[in-house]
Parts: structure tokens; C-alpha cells; sequence
């Protein structure tokens, strides 16, 4: 579900492209999986992908993407862009501090996909990281701006003000949904990251690069299909993306 928030940035990015968004609803949570099962979810969607000529795959999930990613790229000739490595490489160059927040699901955190690959990039800088597990029911409620919601944002960030930190990736697609509460418990000068946006620029610089950009006047399209369609899919599907989903269609990948 999560998602949704990446489509919508690279819908507002690049408004003459035409996106296939397939939303695994029957298997998320991801974070609760083992590596195997989620490579295998993954493999499942890209086959899927693989059957229409697409000129790249954005995984938007930051599990998968941390997981997933590399195998993905070594058995798949598409160029492939994942919401981490997105993420680490625009905060790198934006961090005056370099002192870097990371705040995401407890899987994510547990996993240290971000604190490893902005070390590889970069080994002076420092980088913190919380998890927040109760940030997903919260949104998914529909809580995002709540008084509670703003109550636990302070509980879970308020570390953060010691550390001189000066950016904070959202390293949780479901995040941007809770944008607002979660600035009011950050210093002021701390900038959020969202991969949303890191991902849309880097594919956008891709296409361009290569003359594979649609420069058409035109909006493109979008196809949405998910693997089930659980309780409050519609709600919760227009609440992230921003608008209402239309023509969504069910397929089952084996």
C-alpha cells in the first residue's frame, strides 16, 4: 500500500509517463517475511512486469529493496531502481552535518540496509536510526495528524535532537502520510527525505540520459492490479496516492 506514495512522486515528476503498479496486498506485510519468501514475491512481480515492454521497475518497498534488489538485478535485464539506495545517495550530498537520521519499521532498522549502504558510500558519516512500529497502524487508521499520533512521533524522534542531525529519511513508504506530525518533532532545521521523490529524480535523470523520456503534452496512464483486494483497499489505496484509484484489476501470480 505504501507504495502509492512513490507512484504519486514519480506521477508528479514525470507526467507524461505511463505506470504499471501492482500492489502484492495478498502477502504484506513484507517486513514479517523471510529474505527467501520476499525474493520470491519479488521475482513473481517482476515475471509479471517482464510480460509488457517497460523501460524500468521502481520497487517500491523498502524491504524488498533491501533484500531483494541486488538478486533482482543479476537475473533481470531491466534497469531496476529501488527506494534505498535512491535515498542514501541524495542524503549524502545534502548533509551538511553529516549526521543522518533514519527512521522506519522494525524490520528496516533490524535489517541496517540503510546505515550499510551510506556507510559504504561514505564511513564518516554517522548515521541513527529508530524504528517506529507504531507509525503504519496509526496511518493505515487514518490517525496521521492525530493529537496521539503526535504524542508517539515525540516519544520515537525526540533522541534525535541531541545528535545534530540535519536530515531524516523516511525510510517507510507509509511515512509520508504522517509528513506533518512527524516535522513537528524534529529540530527545524532538519530536512525530511522522502524516496518517493529521491527515486522519481534518479529514474527521471535515467530516462533523460537515455532519450527514453516522454515528452508528450499528454498525462500518461496508469494500470493498477494487486494480488487482493483486502478491507478498505479503496480508502486506503485513494488516501495514499491522493485521488481515487481507478480500474483496479485483480490478478493472482504464482
Amino acid at each position: 500500500m505504501g507504495g502509492l506514495t512513490v507512484l504519486k512522486s514519480l506521477k508528479n515528476i514525470l507526467p507524461g509517463e505511463s505506470f504499471i503498479y501492482f500492489g502484492d496486498t495478498a502477502h504484506v506485510p513484507y517486513g514479517n517475511k523471510s529474505a527467501d519468501t520476499v525474493i520470491k514475491y519479488s521475482q513473481n512481480i517482476l515475471n509479471f512486469f517482464s510480460t509488457y515492454h517497460i523501460k524500468a521497475v521502481v520497487i517500491a518497498c523498502n524491504t524488498a529493496s533491501a533484500v531483494a534488489y541486488d538478486i533482482l538485478q543479476q537475473q533481470y535485464f531491466l534497469p531496476i531502481f529501488d527506494v534505498v539506495s535512491t535515498s542514501v545517495e541524495y542524503t549524502i550530498k545534502q548533509s551538511q552535518t553529516k549526521n543522518i537520521g533514519v527512521i522506519g519499521t522494525t524490520s528496516t532498522i533490524n535489517s541496517k540496509a540503510y546505515s550499510q549502504k551510506i556507510r559504504e558510500l561514505n564511513e564518516k558519516i554517522s548515521v541513527y536510526e529508530v524504528s517506529c512500529p507504531l507509525f503504519v497502524p496509526i496511518i493505515e487508521e487514518g490517525w496521521a495528524e492525530t493529537e496521539i499520533a503526535k504524542e508517539i512521533a515525540g516519544i520515537y524522534l525526540h533522541g534525535f535532537e541531541e545528535k545534530n542531525i540535519d536530515s531524516l529519511i523516511l525510510g517507510c513508504t507509509h511515512y509520508p502520510i504522517m509528513a506533518n506530525t512527524i516535522h513537528s518533532a524534529l529540530p527545524n532545521n532538519v530536512k525530511m527525505v522522502f524516496s518517493g521523490e529521491t527515486v522519481g529524480l534518479k529514474l527521471s535523470a535515467y530516462l533523460n540520459e537515455n532519450g527514453l523520456i516522454n515528452t508528450s503534452s499528454f498525462e500518461g496512464t496508469i494500470d493498477f492490479y494487486v494480488s487482493d483486494f483486502p478491507q478498505k483497499f479503496d480508502e486506503l489505496g485513494s488516501r495514499f496516492f491522493g485521488e481515487k484509484l481507478n480500474n483496479v484489476e485483480h490478478i493472482s501470480l504464482l
